[in-house]
């Protein structure tokens, strides 16, 4: 009877660590950058892309261009050319933009403290010639965003929260800025239900946008992410809203800050 039992528990052993080596790989394919995000994150004759320090910068090899960028925080675990594509299309637009890969992909507390923070800091300090940024972020990267603009309010002209229940630990209804939150209908992490029980925490103005069918991985260029619902519409129409409503920020920076380029912007 014993050894029915030892040969039971090694049996249950041996399954639970099949399970997590499955689950393991399987979380490390799905938040890797699928090909358009890789493809997006390659310099062209449009757009130069600069990867360093923590972060991948998108440079417009335009002449004339915006004194407003975007400073965008990534999701956790998911590789930071998932949101190339927003990037580039900023970038294309004339605003220099900016992701933020989260420390050690916002694992073991490295969404946390002050050292995610200064990432963004670094960012913006690389780029003088900006003068107003649109902070963003996607899921766990929109409470670092909802943080820094807390923090560091100085260049801080507006808020793009994508897919995520944050702020969930810090008030923002009294923000003097435009906010814009993006929600995916079948969103099965960041659900409706979840983002609403902290509407109270954003200013009454917030510019609220739901996507039908929208989910949580969509809102970025990378896998299934586990325990997401399914989308009903493409992963195109959910980029093209995020982009658009971007865009829309980055101009009401523009025109409420008066964000003037320097001399040495063009």
């Amino acid at each position: 009877m014993a050894g029915l039992v030892r040969r039971i528990k090694r049996i249950w052993v041996a399954l639970g660590l099949a399970a997590t080596v499955l689950f393991t790989v399987w979380c490390l394919l799905a938040y890797r950058a699928n090909a358009d995000g890789r493809r997006a994150s390659l310099t062209d004759d449009r757009v130069v892309v600069v990867h360093g320090d923590g972060r991948w910068e998108f440079r417009p090899r335009a002449t004339s261009l915006h004194a407003t960028g975007l400073l965008f925080f990534s999701g956790a675990l998911v590789d930071p050319r998932a949101y190339a594509r927003l990037a580039r299309n900023a970038a294309e637009a004339g605003y220099p933009a900016a992701v933020i890969e989260l420390p050690r992909r916002g694992a073991l507390g490295g969404a946390e403290g002050s050292p995610v923070l200064e990432r963004g800091r670094a960012a913006m300090a690389a780029m003088p010639a900006v003068r107003c940024w649109v902070i963003g972020g996607h899921s766990r990267g929109g409470e670092v965003a909802s943080r820094h603009v807390l923090a560091h309010p100085e260049r801080s002209t507006a808020l793009l929260l994508v897919a995520t229940s944050h702020p969930r630990d810090v008030d923002l209804s009294a923000l003097q800025l435009p906010v814009t939150k993006l929600v995916g209908g079948r969103d099965g992490l960041a659900t409706p239900a979840r983002v609403a029980r902290n509407r109270h925490l954003l200013p009454s103005d917030t510019r609220w946008i739901e996507i039908e069918g929208g989910n949580h991985s969509q809102f970025g260029d990378y896998g299934f992410q586990p325990g997401d619902g399914v989308a009903r519409v493409s992963r195109q129409v959910q980029q093209q809203r995020l982009s658009e409503e971007a865009l829309r920020l980055l101009a009401t920076a523009d025109t409420l800050h008066a964000c003037i380029p320097s001399a040495d912007a063009h």
